[in-house]
């Protein structure tokens, strides 16, 4: 499960240019389940491992200080090599989803607190910039 970081940055630049904010800043990490159950607990307050867990730094008292910086993306490596294999996808297609879904979710898109509607309209950007990753041979 070789992740190469030029790619990974090559893909992370492209949802960004898609969402229209190609100057931004995120940090990306890489992490296996126990370091990410460890975020999810102390941070969601869930005791189990997850495969994406986003931190936006554009929310809060201080979201304003820099727009350019969006926040943190943490991906369990783990947890998307389990889930590409169920799904019948490659690792690199479920890894640099959950990397848009991230991403989504620290540029204002939710699917979990506010409702279907809004559930629905993450869903349909997560298909649209996913099939302009595929249609420009990132995936």
């Amino acid at each position: 499960m070789p992740v190469a970081k030029t790619q990974l940055r090559k893909v992370a630049q492209r949802i960004l240019d898609a969402l229209g904010c190609p100057e931004a800043e995120l940090s990306v990490s890489i992490v296996g389940d126990r370091a990410i159950r460890v975020l999810n607990r102390e941070y969601l307050g869930r005791d189990k491992a997850t495969n994406v867990i986003s931190f936006a730094m554009q929310e809060g008292e201080f979201g304003a200080i820099n727009p350019d910086v969006l926040g943190d993306v943490v991906i369990s490596v783990d947890t998307a090599a389990r889930e590409a294999e169920e799904a019948g996808q490659t690792f690199l297609e479920r890894l640099y989803f959950l990397l848009l879904h991230g991403i989504l979710h620290i540029t204002g898109y939710d699917h979990e607190r506010s409702g279907e509607a809004e559930a629905a309209r993450m869903e349909a950007k997560e298909r649209e910039i996913f099939s302009l990753l595929v249609e420009e041979g990132l995936v």
